[in-house]
């Protein structure tokens, strides 16, 4: 099979013939139609993404859509020609969705949106995975609750359809670009050029958040344990730096992070990442959730570009790749 190989750090992607993968017991081989750049790609492409365990050379691409071809001994969840997505590889050592084929335990898939296309769905799962752990495993969001979404970028932008979704009143700090796409999802836009503070007074009476999902860190977090109610909830894609606890315990109010590469490094939980993703499908599929792509196109051979693209930021949605059908 054609696959774009990661050789070192730094160095560009090149095309490559490797051994096509052979699905074994539980797993389903599937044809790749479209994989996602995520920013994590960059960061391993670069030599900067430790935590993701994936060592050089090595296929890189967590995310892809595509079909099943084959099913490995066992498998009794999908037939073969079943349209698919997921968060497969890329990390830990594992092969990555940059190439023709891979291989896949079946617990890591769920059936693709049918309203959704290759590319449309290939960019959602390592985005939802993250959003709901946060939001609804970590939170139980519930309805008629107050979010606030720090930062609407990719995970943010699904963080709040999601807790719209079920049914709370989300609001999301960002930049003024952003204020049309969050105000057309039914939220409310507050500008991040206001101090938190303000907007905890204006929108919550000053009693403070019920739930808070950050995807910024830094200060920003900081500013979320201030921010966040009385027995509430703060939860963060990344929260890796020093952090004061200070004002989360004197509000009595709970953290916890989300890590969604774990059941593809460890093993453990990957079931839950198919369960998930066939709960978003249907959301999907009822229009709660979408996908924002940018508009440019790239083949297998330009995975180089697609990946420079992405490095050097200025994108308008997720970058896709598309691999022969």
């Amino acid at each position: 099979m054609k696959a774009a190989l990661f050789e070192a750090a730094g160095a560009p992607l090149r095309l490559t013939d490797l051994p096509a993968p052979e699905p074994g017991a539980g797993e389903v081989l599937v044809r790749i139609r479209a994989s996602a750049v995520n920013p994590l790609d960059i960061k391993i492409h670069q030599g900067k993404g430790d935590h993701a365990q994936q060592p050089a050379p090595a296929v890189l691409g967590v995310d892809m859509a595509g079909v099943v071809e084959k099913l490995g001994a066992g498998v009794d969840r999908f037939e073969i020609g079943d349209e698919v997505y997921g968060l497969v590889g890329g990390v830990g050592g594992h092969q990555g969705t940059l190439a023709e084929q891979i291989a896949v335990p079946e617990e890591l898939l769920a059936r693709k949106p049918a309203n959704l296309s290759f590319r449309e769905a290939a960019a959602l799962p390592l985005v939802i995975i993250t959003a709901w752990e946060g939001l609804v495993d970590r939170c139980a969001v519930a309805s008629g609750e107050k979010v606030l979404v720090l930062g609407a970028g990719g995970v943010g932008r699904i963080v709040v359809q999601l807790a719209r979704a079920f049914g709370a009143e989300v609001f999301a700090v960002d930049s003024e670009k952003k204020r049309a796409e969050i105000e057309g999802t039914g939220s409310t836009y507050l500008s991040r050029d206001v101090p938190l503070a303000d907007h905890v007074q204006a929108h919550t009476g000053g009693r403070g958040f019920d739930v808070i999902y950050d995807t910024v860190d830094g200060a920003v977090l900081d500013a979320a344990f201030s921010a966040v109610r009385r027995f509430g909830r703060v939860t963060s894609a990344l929260g890796r730096g020093p952090h004061s606890l200070t004002p989360l315990s004197m509000r009595a109010a709970s953290f916890s992070g989300v890590f969604t590469l774990l059941p593809l490094l460890t093993g453990e939980g990957r079931a839950h990442h198919g369960e998930i993703l066939t709960r978003a499908a249907a959301m999907a599929e009822a229009g709660k959730i979408t996908a924002l792509l940018d508009p440019r196109t790239f083949s297998l051979a330009q995975a180089e570009e697609a990946h420079q693209l992405v490095a050097a930021g200025g994108t308008r949605g997720k970058v896709v790749v598309d691999v022969p059908g």
